[in-house]
């Protein structure tokens, strides 16, 4: 018999389609792109967390929390920067004007 559950993709469609849940996807997802980019540039490197504590002088736990997109905790900028400098990267900040409150 064949799995009659909807795929990932047409979930994500189907549920994006409520503003409400496009407004919070939107929302969130300068913060899920960053801690994608940072894991994919420590991957590409061949570092693992334990190796990105040990050269930023702080434990796995604290570089499991700073790639995760579900931690309460909002990591400095200067952390940031550090992640990337030690990986061969520079950080770049860009604005972008936002949408008027509804």
């Amino acid at each position: 018999m064949a799995d009659q559950r909807p795929t990932f993709k047409a979930f994500k469609t189907e549920a994006l389609n409520n503003p409400e849940v496009k407004d919070a996807f939107d929302e969130l997802a300068p913060a899920y792109a960053m801690k994608r980019d940072m894991i994919a540039m420590r991957k590409a490197k061949g570092f693992t967390q334990e190796d990105m504590a040990n050269l930023l002088g702080s434990r796995k736990c604290s570089i499991s929390r700073l790639e995760s997109v579900n931690s309460d905790n909002s990591p400095r900028l200067a952390t940031i920067e550090e992640y990337a400098c030690v990986l061969g990267y520079r950080l770049k900040i860009k604005f972008e004007k936002s949408k008027p409150p509804p």
